[in-house]
């Protein structure tokens, strides 16, 4: 058996591409690949003419096709020997498995075949030719996880050696590439399966390496039989546990020293890196670590343990005697070459006696840097500068199979040479000076003692016999992982405290926080024990910024018996996101216009809206409430309902800067019912010279079309769409549901720029009052407030504040209301037409409860039943053979030459009615031809012929018929008791219904209720039903613990001799398909023509009721139509691509949610959260206290630039999850993120790269705050193809904070969008040099003019600017002046006036030439 050192050596794996592993990774799922055979003449007949001793074998590579990376390591068969022949054999076997385990689940992990000749030349050297490969796919593009069965398949094998896929020109997917050359009759035969019996060995083999059954894997004993196939069923080696006492770390020369050097070293590597200069001091150690873990030879078997080691001088004052004694004699090379001690004892329990087994040490350093040494420390995401991680030495140690206990003293390894851990290592001193016995100590040594016994070690305390624990099957957990609690009895006093594997976040913790590890001492220890208290103020007396330290194990308590291991206890804790407080976002207000308004809008010349008889629609106001009566809905003669939506303006915000942008042309997106996502096409804003001016501010602009040159088109303004909603477009029944979903629906409207594609806000108007009522037609006005929200990072939150009882202002979170939307909504009443209706046109039953005495019961005899009704799904019309069954017509008509490969199969059914028609015209031809004299011969050939075949014909039809006889007389007696049904289901809530099952046999029968569908389910629990029951006001009885739960399996019910029982179910949907708009606009949409409604995919569940024996007893089909769901909130959220989104969104006070009861005893019901998504983490907390805000919280992993992820949220205030109070939607678009920090009112500049795409465009770049952030070039500028472009970016804030700006490049000539990313700015606030105070009158007043002065510090004559946070508020006489060295300059300012009260802070930016910061002052205005 080979060493650990030989084992390591020869299994080095290529790790994955970096990108493939920021992706978040599933759980490992292991296969087996069986190569069986390979077919086809591979070699050709000059290799084997000019090798020798020619044999093949295959190799196999993982790699990943997105990123065109080969990754972990080439395994290859034994070579099988081809002989030299003439006529080559056609199959080479094979036979052999391969394992392997991937976290990878991806479509473009594949796996890699090469086939490999190899021989001798004439002089004896070895030569190998590539013959050829093929690709196996491992992974479906299903996102679910490869079935269980076994899949064979026969590899295609292509022309080349596998290093042709990294060529940039084989793109996805490979094997249908242009450059891909098939070789021609050659394959490769093979089975891949999972492989779930190797997971108990997953801690023994790393991810994605490939190993075969006949391998030998150290700490697996070898497979029983004659197969040698140890993975297939793999057994563990028996563990054993080794203790290590005395633990030291000796460096060389002295501790003091090397460390000296490291510092130094480490602080010019700063400096040298361009992270500028660092004094001496400027470093310091936080922690010396020393991980310790198990390794194979192949990797760790554990996730390493991770130790605090001190210096020999601070464990001297709170360690025995005898402990000092032994490190004192060991470390006695000088006085000042002291030693890093570990102060406990160390348990390795994952060893296996085997050579490849060995324990590696790894001495790390943890280093910080105080904060604002260099200048960073202002970026709160720059944590690298605070804290980092350095591996210093390593070492490994082999136990002898035969030792017991004793001590040892290893050399420290360094350098560049290889390691377990993978990573970069410390250099070793020089050794070109020194000798043998000197390069063994040089680099440093660990000295420890090891026994096999727990009560070795003379200062282990007894205790009861340890437990020894097994390897896991599992991998371990990551290391920010939480850990998993041992069980008593396998932690003592001597067990050293296991660190985690700290991420830089955690290692920048400050020491003096509040939050820091207090010292857990055992309650039996006497309060009056002075030694304690000195150890834990020696304890907390040593400095660093790591929180967790390693407990004083000197101190034993006094109570007899084992210390056991205590349970942590979680304390209260707030969450850094800050809450996002619901009803700020979307859901804007609106208001009635006024008649100012109004007659501002008609004069605009928009069409106005007519009914069927062209005459003018009666208007409603939106503030009158509606009496929603169904009845009278469906009692309406006017069945067709023509919705219309006409955009009139989009006026400015009366209060808004003048100076800010304003749009040019807008577009809009919604959704209407289940009609497909409308992105309406660009709509240019017209000013209105003559405004009319009412209470609510003026009409500025209103929506005119835009032509295809972009020129304004001279035709009505406004944009007009109608939706066409009738009989012919609905489902039977659905009527109904439509109603509702203008009675309770609010339509979400998005404003977008439609140059810079940036989204300008978000509106909601209700639909309410579109209910006609009985009246023919009707129209509603609106002036909708368009809300633009903006999310601040969480890092930068820290607060909120209180607005009143039940209230509370939203965290983190900024409302900006950008303009008024004026939209007129309108339904006009049609007459459909009259049709016969038939029993499939009736809609479905609503009834709850559904009895299967009216099943499609057959009575036999005759089919068709004369003078009577009849049943369609009982009707069976006699059809010819050939044109039911599609491999029986391939079958007969199939010609059958001799030496032929007989029928093609089913692929060619669809010219058997051709080959069936040619067939007759040849036999009748045949017949005409045996009429005539001359060829009497021929027809009788001919008819024997004929009949030949009819022979054949029949016999084949027989031979059918009787393989059909019984699954055609299986489905006529399932018909019998099959029960159909049809519900409408909508997201999120559950419907309920009963299914009344009967027992027709004389005998008791134990019924199983089996069901294939996940979305329905059996109501289980009586507390449910009976809740069920009264919402559905349902009288059927409930019973109490009506079915027999067995796990996992089915449940099953008891039925007496013709008894009849309520079976009840729900059905709830908690997924829906996705459709997502385009996020330009769309220039073919036509007004009035939106398009069809799209039709919702129906589901389908089946439940099947089998009695003993596995009878079937009776069949419910369940149709579910799924219907428009209504969404209370909507929210939209930026976050930079492959990061996770973590929010908090507080949810209103539950009495203020519709349905609310009033008055209800008990406080506040429990709130439950579901989302739409799987892979979204959703929950909600308890309520800390009566009256406390309750917060739904939110993980979201984001995806690639520029996808965006949609999903739903429901929020249940039921226990049973029956109804859900409100319905969230989420989009999370993810951009590139570019982080800047800066500091308010100062210029900072940074460049981006824009790339260019295939063809040459006319591109634009655009910015969510364009008086924030400035870009150049500024205009249109040309994007060579594959070119290029700088773009640079000058980011000037005038708020504090950190927050988010957009940045868009934008094709000008097609209104594509290029490239897009997200400026993170961390903003601080600049240092205040002055203070001023002054009282202005609030309202309509002329403002106030004001000096202040300043003095040029320098002696020269120097430039500055002069800038303002408020720019609406403070305006400069003058932006820039000149003033010489020492003079004073008096800057006039003029303040404008406020409309209303209050107290706001206007700070000026002094900047000089560079627009740097020179000086900055704050002016504290009092609007009375």
């Amino acid at each position: 058996m080979r060493d650990w050192q030989e084992t390591f050596d020869q299994n080095v794996l290529v790790p994955p591409h970096p990108q493939r592993l920021r992706q978040p990774l599933r759980e490992s799922t292991a296969f087996q690949c069986v190569l069986k055979w390979l077919d086809g003449p591979l070699v050709k007949q000059g290799v084997l003419e000019v090798l020798s001793e020619v044999g093949c074998h295959l190799r196999v590579s993982l790699f990943d096709v997105t990123y065109r990376h080969f990754f972990g390591r080439t395994w290859k068969t034994t070579g099988r020997p081809v002989e030299p022949l003439s006529r080559q054999p056609s199959r080479i076997v094979f036979n052999e498995p391969l394992y392997f385990h991937t976290p990878l689940n991806h479509p473009n992990i594949v796996a890699v075949v090469e086939v490999v000749a190899g021989g001798r030349r004439r002089d004896g050297t070895p030569q190998a030719l590539s013959c050829g490969f093929g690709i196996l796919r491992i992974f479906s593009n299903k996102p679910e996880s490869p079935s269980s069965a076994p899949q064979d398949k026969r590899l295609r094998l292509y022309h080349g050696s596998p290093r042709a896929l990294l060529h940039p020109l084989l793109q996805d997917p490979i094997e249908q590439n242009k450059h891909m050359t098939v070789i021609e009759n050659c394959s490769l035969q093979c089975t891949l399966r999972p492989h779930p019996a190797l997971e108990p060995a997953f801690h023994l083999l790393p991810e994605n390496l490939l190993v075969s059954g006949l391998q030998h894997i150290p700490g697996l004993l070898p497979a029983h039989g004659d197969t040698g196939d140890a993975l297939r069923k793999p057994r563990l080696q028996r563990s054993v546990t080794w203790y290590l006492d005395d633990v030291f770390v000796t460096l060389y020369p002295s501790l003091e020293k090397f460390e000296e050097e490291l510092l130094g070293l480490l602080t010019s590597d700063h400096f040298r890196e361009g992270g500028g200069p660092l004094d001496g001091g400027a470093l310091e150690i936080s922690e010396r670590r020393l991980c310790v873990g198990v390794h194979s030879g192949l990797g760790f078997v554990h996730r390493p343990q991770v130790m605090v080691l001190v210096p020999e001088r601070e464990v001297a004052l709170t360690r025995s005697a005898s402990f000092s004694r032994k490190v004192g004699s060991s470390s006695k090379a000088s006085s000042g070459n002291q030693a890093l001690v570990l102060r406990s004892r160390l348990r390795v329990p994952e060893m296996v006696c085997h050579p490849a087994f060995a324990i590696v040490f790894q001495l790390e350093y943890v280093l910080n840097s105080p904060p604002g040494v260099d200048g960073n420390a202002a970026s709160v995401t720059s944590l690298a500068s605070l804290a980092c991680m350095h591996t210093v030495r390593w070492a490994v140690w082999t136990p002898s199979p035969e030792a017991s206990s004793g001590s040892v003293t290893l050399p420290l390894q360094g350098g560049i040479r290889p390691n377990p851990l993978h990573c970069l290592v410390y250099k070793v001193p020089p050794a070109s000076m020194s000798s043998d016995e000197v390069k063994q100590v040089e680099s440093g040594t660990v000295h420890f003692q090891y026994s096999l016994s727990p009560d070795g070690h003379p200062d282990a305390p007894t205790g009861p016999p340890r437990v020894e624990r097994r390897p896991s099957g599992k991998m371990a957990t990551s290391p920010s992982g939480p850990p998993v609690p041992l069980p008593q009895g396998l932690v003592t006093s001597q067990d050293s405290p296991v660190g985690p594997g700290l991420s830089l976040s955690q290692l920048a913790a400050s020491p003096q926080s509040p939050t820091r590890c207090r010292s857990a001492k055992p309650s039996s220890q006497q309060p009056d024990s002075p030694e304690p208290s000195q150890a834990q103020a020696q304890e907390f007396s040593l400095e660093g910024g790591i929180s967790h330290l390693e407990a004083d194990l000197s101190q034993t308590s006094p109570a007899p018996g084992p210390c056991v291991a205590e349970q942590l206890q979680e304390l209260p804790f707030a969450p850094v996101h800050a809450p996002i407080v619901v009803g700020a976002q979307t859901r804007s207000s609106g208001r009635t216009p006024s008649r100012a308004t109004l007659a501002l809008l008609q004069a605009s010349g928009f069409p106005e809206v007519l009914d069927a008889n062209k005459q003018p629609v009666e208007a409603v106001n939106p503030t009158d409430p509606v009496k929603f009566d169904p009845q009278k809905e469906e009692s309406d003669p006017l069945q067709s309902s023509e919705i219309v939506l006409q955009f009139l303006a989009f006026s400015r915000v009366p209060e808004d800067d003048r100076g800010a942008p304003w749009p040019n042309t807008v577009y809009f997106t919604f959704q209407f019912y289940r009609f497909p996502p409308v992105t309406t096409p660009r709509l240019q804003l017209l000013e209105l010279d003559g405004m009319g001016t009412s209470r609510s501010g003026p009409v500025s602009h209103i929506l005119a079309p835009v032509g295809q040159d972009g020129s304004f088109h001279a035709g009505s303004p406004g944009f007009r769409l109608s939706y066409l909603v009738g009989p012919g477009l609905l489902r039977p029944g659905e009527q109904r549901w439509f109603t509702r979903y203008l009675a309770l629906q609010t339509l979400q409207l998005d404003v977008w720029d439609g140059d810079s594609l940036l989204l300008v806000g978000s509106t909601a108007v209700q639909m309410k009052h579109l209910l006609r009522q009985g009246r023919p037609a009707v129209q509603v006005s609106h002036e909708l407030e368009v809300v633009a929200t903006e999310y601040e990072q969480d890092a930068m939150v820290m607060s909120g504040d209180v607005a009143g009882f039940g209230g509370i202002k939203p965290i983190g979170v900024h409302t900006v209301v950008k303009g008024w939307l004026h939209l007129t909504l309108a339904n006009v009443g049609h007459l459909c037409e009259q049709r016969g209706r038939t029993s499939s046109s009736l809609p479905p039953s609503r009834s709850q409860v559904i009895s299967n005495d009216g099943a499609g019961r057959f009575e036999g005899g005759s089919l068709l039943t004369r003078g009577g009704p009849r049943r369609k799904r009982n009707v069976v019309q006699a059809q010819k053979l050939t044109d039911v069954d599609s491999e029986l017509a391939a079958m007969l008509f199939a010609p059958t030459r001799p030496g032929g490969r007989g029928p093609q199969g089913a692929g060619q059914e669809g010219d058997a009615v051709r080959r069936r028609k040619l067939e007759r015209m040849r036999t009748v031809r045949l017949q005409e031809a045996a009429g005539e004299g001359g060829c009497r011969r021929t027809g009788v050939l001919a008819l024997q012929d004929v009949r030949a075949q009819h022979a054949r014909d029949l016999q084949v039809i027989a031979a059918y018929r009787e393989r059909t006889k019984a699954q055609s007389i299986a489905s006529a007696l399932s018909l019998a008791i099959t029960t159909e049904h049809s519900i409408c289901a909508t997201l999120g809530t559950a419907e309920f219904f009963e299914f009344v099952l009967r027992n027709p046999h004389s005998t008791p029968q134990t019924v199983t209720v089996e069901v294939d569908n996940p979305e329905l389910s059996l109501v289980l629990d009586s507390r449910e039903w009976r809740h069920f029951k009264d919402v559905a006001r349902l009288h059927t009885p409930v019973e109490e613990d009506m079915f027999r739960l067995r796990g996992s399996l089915a449940p099953q019910l008891l039925l007496r001799p013709r008894e009849t029982a309520h079976i009840p179910f729900k059905y709830q949907i908690f997924s829906v398909a996705q459709v997502s708009a385009d996020l330009g606009p769309e220039k073919d949409l036509e007004p009035g023509s939106p398009g069809k409604p799209s039709t919702m995919p129906t589901r389908h569940a089946k439940a099947l009721f089998r009695a003993g024996g596995g009878r079937p007893l009776a069949e419910l089909h369940l149709t579910v139509q799924p219907q428009p769901h209504a969404v209370d909130q909507v929210f939209r959220f930026y976050h930079p691509e492959l990061t996770f989104l973590k929010k908090a969104i507080r949810l209103p006070p539950w009495r203020t949610l519709p349905g609310a009861p009033v008055g209800m005893p008990g406080g506040e019901p429990p709130v439950h959260v579901r989302c739409s998504d799987p892979s979204v983490i959703c929950e909600t907390q308890k309520a800390q206290g009566p009256g406390e805000p309750r917060d739904v919280f939110l993980k979201v992993a984001s995806g690639p630039s520029p996808e965006t992820k949609d999903f739903y949220v429901a929020i249940y205030r039921d226990r049973w999850l029956a109804t859900p109070a409100q319905i969230w939607q989420v989009h999370l678009h993810s951009l590139q993120r570019v982080d800047v920090s800066c500091v308010m009112g100062q210029r900072t500049r940074l460049s981006l790269v824009l790339r260019g795409t295939q063809t040459v465009r006319k591109v634009r770049a655009f910015t969510s705050h364009p008086q924030e952030l400035t870009i150049d070039p500024r205009g249109v500028f040309t994007l060579p193809p594959h070119g290029v472009q700088d773009l640079h970016v000058g980011v000037r804030p005038r708020r504090a904070g950190g927050r988010f700006v957009h940045l868009n490049v934008v094709d000008v000539d097609f209104h594509q969008l290029v490239a897009s990313w997200l400026v993170c700015l961390s903003c601080r606030p600049p240092l205040i040099s002055k203070a001023f105070e002054i009282t202005m009158a609030a309202g309509q007043g002329k403002g106030a003019h004001k000096q202040i002065t300043y003095t040029n510090p320098y002696p020269f004559r120097r430039t500055y600017h002069l800038h303002s946070d408020h720019p609406q508020l403070l305006q400069f006489k003058e932006d820039a002046f000149q003033v010489e060295g020492g003079e004073t300059y008096t800057i006039d300012l003029q303040f404008a006036p406020r409309r209303r009260a209050g107290e706001e802070e206007i700070l000026i930016h002094i900047n000089d030439h560079e627009d740097k910061n020179e000086e900055t002052f704050c002016v504290k205005v009092v609007y009375q």
